[in-house]
């Protein structure tokens, strides 16, 4: 068993780097070939009015009213017009941002088509390089949030959230982690190539080297540790939802089972389609075919041809209760490990009062989206709210900030017309 979770953690891992190398040209081809609009301006050496320092060819030329900025390397805030705090370290660095706010760009072409997002951090090259009014965004690594257009993501790692559009609120932290999400919010991915397929899955915690891997539409979803949950939603149905495993390859084969949990070394690695499980132990599940509807704890299903040897369960030992009544006795079927029961010694062999057998839970339906819609509607929206009212500030900030750049080139002015004028010093030979 261990030879198998081995090997297909060596087939993701190749599959992963393949991927990984094919990100490399894509980016510089798009960027090859994006021309720019503007002609580039003269070398900037030093402090430009408005409180604003430039060092490079190109930087801060289009600059009316914006101050308190710092462009660095060619081309560097480039078009920056009313923009304020902004600092651009790197090749064409926020070279587009207009009138966007307290971002920091670090790393060739970072932040490059940014024009009015505010309060972005990127930092290394071609980082949400396609950001253009996105704000709250974090980008650390080659490529990280490269195709991103919405706000409040937080991405460190290379290629992170590389696919990124609309999608907000994900955290991503590992090589390729959510690396092809596009619309997907409210995701977790901590590891190299964690939830790296999913497109438009939602709220999924990925925690380990290639958690929940395959995932790309199923949603509510937490995998914590290495290959759980791998080849969740491989077929792209959308029906692998709702489980929970914890452990190095828990649930390793799921694709379609939903409302799984599974805790424990390599458990549950028969389920495929099955659902309502309840699996604890490490291997419990290896020799169970795919099931439904069962809790295994421990039992003989693990492969070790015992299960557990004992079993201690507390809150028994003071609560004494004769055989009679509504009281059975529990029995076990020492092939298999099953729990049943059979008329106890005292109720002179009639069976107790008995409730009515509970109905068996049949498949559940894919998760109706207009209600996921609904919720994420819900979010959105709440989102929106705290975002018009942080532009309210941003508006009333820029605006001050506009007045302050006004006071400072009056003084600037002053002080050009108060200096003395030139003296010319005849020599007479």
């Amino acid at each position: 068993m261990k030879a198998i979770v081995h090997s297909a953690k060596s087939s993701i891992r190749r599959r992963s780097l393949r991927r990984g190398f094919l990100l490399i040209p894509l980016v510089l081809v798009c960027f090859g070939l994006a021309p720019m609009a503007q002609a580039v301006g003269p070398d900037t050496d030093g402090t430009i009015p408005g409180s604003n320092n430039g060092e490079g060819i190109g930087v801060l030329v289009t600059r009316t009213t914006g101050v308190w900025n710092t462009g660095t390397g060619f081309e560097a805030l480039n078009h920056l017009t009313a923009g304020n705090q902004n600092t651009a370290t790197g090749l064409r660095a926020l070279t587009s941002d207009t009138n966007g706010g307290f971002n920091t760009a670090t790393g060739v072409y970072s932040l490059f088509s940014n024009t009015s997002g505010f309060f972005n951090s990127a930092t290394g090259a071609y980082t949400l390089a396609t950001n253009i009014s996105g704000n709250y965004n974090t980008a650390n690594g080659y490529g990280a949030l490269y195709r991103n257009t919405a706000s409040n993501n937080t991405a460190t790692g290379f290629g992170v959230l590389h696919g990124n559009t609309t999608g907000s609120r994900n955290t991503a932290s590992g090589s390729q982690a959510l690396n092809h999400n596009t619309t997907g919010e409210f995701n977790d991915a901590v590891g190299a190539s964690a939830l790296v397929n999913n497109t438009d899955g939602s709220s999924n915690n990925a925690f380990g080297d290639s958690a929940l891997f395959e995932n790309i539409h199923a949603i509510d979803n937490t995998a914590i540790g290495d290959l759980a949950l791998v080849f969740n939603d491989t077929d792209a149905a959308g029906l692998g939802n709702g489980n929970t495993a914890v452990g190095a390859a828990t649930l390793l084969n799921n694709v379609d089972g939903s409302d799984n949990t599974a805790v424990g070394d390599s458990t549950g690695q028969n389920l495929i389609t099955g659902f309502n499980n309840t699996y604890i132990g490490d291997f419990v599940g290896s020799l169970a075919a795919d099931e439904s509807n069962t809790i295994r704890i421990g039992d003989l299903s693990n492969g070790n041809g015992a299960g557990s040897l004992q079993c201690f369960i507390g809150g028994i030992f003071n609560n004494f209760q004769p055989v009679g009544g509504t009281v059975v006795e529990v029995t076990i079927d020492l092939a298999d490990d099953h729990l049943g029961w059979d008329v106890g010694p005292n109720q002179g062999g009639s069976a107790p009062v008995q409730r009515g057998a509970p109905v068996p839970r049949s498949a559940p339906e894919p998760r109706a989206r207009p209600q996921r819609q609904a919720m994420l509607n819900d979010k959105v929206e709440k989102l929106q709210a705290t975002v018009a009212q942080q532009q309210k500030q941003i508006e009333t900030l820029t605006a001050q900030l506009g007045e302050q750049a006004a006071q400072i080139q009056k003084v600037g002015a002053q002080l050009e017309m108060s200096r003395p004028a030139a003296r010319t010093v005849l020599s007479n030979r």
